[in-house]
């Protein structure tokens, strides 16, 4: 593909706030790096940089493992298998991308992958072995290797967040701070990283709105999963990192790319908020998706039948949903055997009979829930954001890795690579502890009882299911919370503000985007349109409102001899 300029979009301009309304802060301190976030991202780059920079600050939400790593279940993809090249590993995540990938990030993440997950490894990070003292691997969707590395059967996300722990608390010289809220970045006279302001709940003197002065922030925050009312996220994936980032002028890019897991526990239609995963590790061990009916649906739908890319086998469970009115389908689980189970999913095994099936003899209901968030923060290949100072990793970031679709267990390893990539830059580019300047963005604050709504029309509007008459309905409702405001100040009114300004510019990148690829779905473009929409819609705010742009790029799942790029 040629090389084509980026075009501005003609889309309706949305504003939100251009700052969360706060107290002005009560105590200050400084740091050379603050690192929002404390997952196997966040963690990563503060163990690193320690190394390489004075003083490191990391900021967590909740405490040091309320994030999404302890969550993740199936494990972590590397090419370290008999057989297995960081090139299968690449190719397979290029086409589970749909053709929205960056290729350079993308052999940047397989070929570093292995030496990161050994680099775990000789940290204390204990994965499952096989009996004659191998490194236990096993496949997922869209993967046609073994190549998922898994600890405790299916708690690998536990076991690392353990072992990175476990570390910093060796590491005396990483301040940690929990319980605290990132409210706005504070931005120096040339709109650089000036500082980030946090609001601490219980924390000794630093209790309530302080300001940290640093040199460089590095957000690692994960995703928006509660943007929807059902969620494998737990509860403080709120966007803030995004929000944060995109009030203070950084680009996000690829927001519409909302991965959707398959095999999410279906509960109840009343059920709100995280939701039981049932690790696609469990189709890969053998585990088959049928209808009411019995019949194995996914036969005939892809190559890999129930272990193809998500984004297929949950438009395809929506379909059958939608064909039968059902409001779920059927995973079955019970040929693998008691003995499997208790060995290789323990931890799924007692969630399912804590809700009331047992696997190893019930068919397990399940329906597809909000599970990732493909785009984010725009970054470079060594994490830097369109913000001097500024550096993301993880979810919170659009890499390029994901393209429009994550490939399975790819998660874990991106946040490794990249905060590694971050710790190798970073110190060279520190700047001067700057002065913050006046700050004229126009503060505003939404009720935290709106959230409720916002998740209703999110997940009924923009969820798996996507058409114009839905996103336009969705972005009409959006502008009316928009246009509400707070009583007072609190951290439920922070948040959903957040979950609004994340909100917004996902509907109208979804909007816009007039295609159906990986995990986006429109219903009324039922087709990949690579003339019109190859590339990636970025979003950028000045002072609450947003422009949205797409920027072409060649489709990166066609091979380069057929004119693909590296």
């Amino acid at each position: 593909m040629p090389d084509v300029p980026a075009r501005e979009i003609d889309a309706p301009v949305r504003r939100v706030p251009g700052r969360l309304v706060a107290p002005e802060p009560g105590w200050t301190t400084t740091a050379d790096v603050v690192v929002i976030g404390s997952g196997i991202a966040g963690l990563t780059a503060a163990l690193r940089l320690r190394e390489a920079v004075g003083k490191v600050l990391v900021v967590t939400k909740d405490v040091l493992a309320a994030g999404s790593t302890q969550w993740a279940q199936g494990g972590i993809a590397a090419a370290l298998g008999p057989g297995d090249t960081p090139e299968e590993h690449e190719w397979d995540t290029l086409v589970a991308g749909a053709g929205a990938c960056d290729r350079d990030a993308v052999h940047a993440l397989v070929t570093e992958g292995p030496e990161a997950v050994r680099e775990l490894i000789a940290l204390g990070t204990n994965f499952d072995h096989d009996p004659d003292g191998e490194l236990s691997l096993t496949r997922e969707g869209g993967h046609h290797r073994d190549r998922i590395a898994h600890a405790g059967g299916d708690a690998t996300g536990a076991e690392i967040q353990r072992a990175l722990i476990a570390a910093v608390e060796q590491a005396p010289d990483i301040e940690v701070i929990q319980h605290a809220l990132a409210v706005d970045l504070l931005l120096a006279e040339d709109g650089s990283v000036a500082g980030v302001t946090l609001h601490v709940m219980g924390e000794g003197q630093r209790d309530g709105v302080g300001a940290v002065q640093c040199r460089a922030v590095v957000l690692a925050s994960g995703g928006l999963g509660q943007v929807f009312s059902q969620t494998t996220n737990p509860a403080v994936s709120t966007g803030d990192g995004m929000a944060v980032a995109l009030r203070a002028g950084a680009v996000l890019r690829d927001l519409e790319f909302v991965q959707f897991h398959p095999t999410v526990m279906y509960l109840g239609p009343d059920s709100l908020g995280q939701q039981p995963l049932i690790s696609e590790a469990v189709r890969g061990e053998g585990a088959f998706l049928v209808d009411f009916e019995g019949n194995r649906f996914l036969q005939g739908v892809h190559e890999l039948a129930d272990l193809a890319p998500r984004d297929v086998v949950a438009k395809a469970i929506t379909r059958r949903m939608n064909e039968t009115g059902r409001p779920h389908m059927w995973l079955d689980a019970r040929h693998l055997g008691a003995d499997l189970w208790e060995r290789r999913f323990p931890t799924i095994l007692a969630t399912t009979r804590s809700h009331g099936v047992d696997p190893v003899t019930e068919l397990i209901p399940v329906a597809p829930a909000c599970h990732y968030a493909s785009g984010g923060v725009r970054t470079d290949l060594w994490g830097r954001s369109t913000v001097p100072g500024l550096y993301a990793t993880g979810e919170v970031a659009c890499s390029g890795v994901h393209g429009a679709n994550r490939l399975a267990s790819n998660s874990l390893l991106e946040g490794l690579v990249f905060s590694r990539r971050i710790a190798q830059v970073l110190p060279g580019e520190l700047r001067p502890l700057q002065p913050p300047a006046a700050d004229g963005r126009t503060a505003g604050l939404v009720p935290g009882d709106a959230r409720r709504e916002l998740q209703d029309v999110m997940t009924t509007r923009v969820g798996v299911l996507r058409s114009a008459t839905g996103l336009s309905d969705a972005a009409g409702i959006l502008d009316k919370l928009a246009g509400e405001r707070a009583a007072g100040i609190d951290q439920q009114s922070w948040e959903t503000t957040n979950l609004l300004t994340i909100a917004v510019a996902l509907a109208d990148a979804a909007a816009l985007r007039e295609e159906t690829r990986g995990s986006h779905w429109r219903e009324d473009f039922p087709e990949r349109d690579d003339a019109g929409f190859a590339g990636h819609l970025d979003v950028v705010m000045s002072d609450g409102a947003s422009t949205l742009e797409l920027v072409p790029a060649p489709p990166s799942d066609r091979p380069v001899a057929e004119g693909g790029e590296r």
